[in-house]
């Protein structure tokens, strides 16, 4: 199957938003609402974390909506790539009401005739795990299902367990997303202490009364990468509130396997998120 890829430029909560959506050539029963990773801070609707997940996606037979939400600050010290547009850096709560609205516009569109999912890779997860119990709260229709790839989840992260420190140590490369950065990515986020966020801007604070309710998760996390610890988190409190919850972690990866799609992993969560999606319709 083939798709057709489109950018678009709706008028978001926050001015003009860049969406790219991607419209398999058989009509889609289900549609997913997708945001790419990069701490926050970094990538872009062209990175593979973006548009070849959409891409592979979308041939599965899937309508897919990417979001090019705006981007918070580069941490001082931090090297990043350039951004995909030229929109000003902010902090939260713009990319989080982004990505949420994002979601509403999808549910309008037409492009798929089925339900709706919304995820994302990374930060990308941290903005769909948010914007999802936003929705929640509020009383808006919620996501069908809500698609996490190795999300980051907690401001304060836990240190690595016993399990996870071997596989670190065994592969120093893997060994980046230490308690330290990710406090400082979230500050950056924030532009404040990390004590004084809600759980909207960070999801594994959020409460066992707060997660009620909340859509079915399915989390793919990678093996050798420390924010498994905060995705894995996650999905306890929201088992403890009776979500249903499907977490795995992908064999012989480190974070964020979905923007290397020469990797065998990359393919193989492909497929575990085309098949639950493609069950939703």
């Amino acid at each position: 199957m083939t798709h057709a890829a489109r950018d678009r430029t709706l008028d978001g909560p926050h001015g003009p938003l860049g969406v790219r959506t991607y419209v398999p050539a058989e009509r889609a029963r289900v549609g997913l609402v997708w945001a790419h990773g990069g701490g926050f801070a970094g990538g872009d609707l062209d990175m593979p974390e973006g548009d070849w997940v959409c891409g592979q996606l979308a041939d599965r037979g899937i309508a897919v909506v990417s979001v090019d939400y705006a981007l918070a600050p580069v941490p001082e010290g931090w090297t990043m790539p350039p951004a995909g547009h030229d929109r000003p850096r902010v902090r939260y709560p713009v990319a989080s009401e982004e990505v949420g609205f994002a979601f509403a516009w999808a549910l309008a569109a037409g492009l798929a005739d089925g339900p709706w999912a919304l995820g994302g890779a990374s930060a990308g997860g941290n903005l769909a795990a948010g914007a999802t119990l936003r929705r929640l709260h509020t009383g808006d229709t919620l996501p069908a299902l809500v698609v996490l790839a190795y999300p980051t989840l907690q401001a304060v992260q836990a240190a690595a367990d016993a399990e996870l420190r071997a596989l670190l140590d065994a592969d120093p490369e893997a060994d980046r997303f230490g308690a330290d950065i990710i406090r400082t990515m979230y500050e950056n986020y924030l532009g404040g202490p990390v004590d004084a966020a809600d759980a909207y801007a960070v999801p594994g604070i959020a409460t066992t009364a707060q997660l009620r309710g909340y859509p079915p998760v399915l989390m793919v996390n990678g093996e050798a990468d420390e924010l498994r610890m905060s995705g894995e988190a996650f999905a306890r409190s929201l088992a403890e509130a009776g979500v249903p919850v499907d977490a795995l972690t992908e064999p012989g990866t480190q974070h964020g396997h979905l923007n290397r799609p020469d990797e065998p992993a990359a393919s193989l969560s492909i497929e575990r998120i085309a098949a639950r999606l493609s069950a939703l319709a």
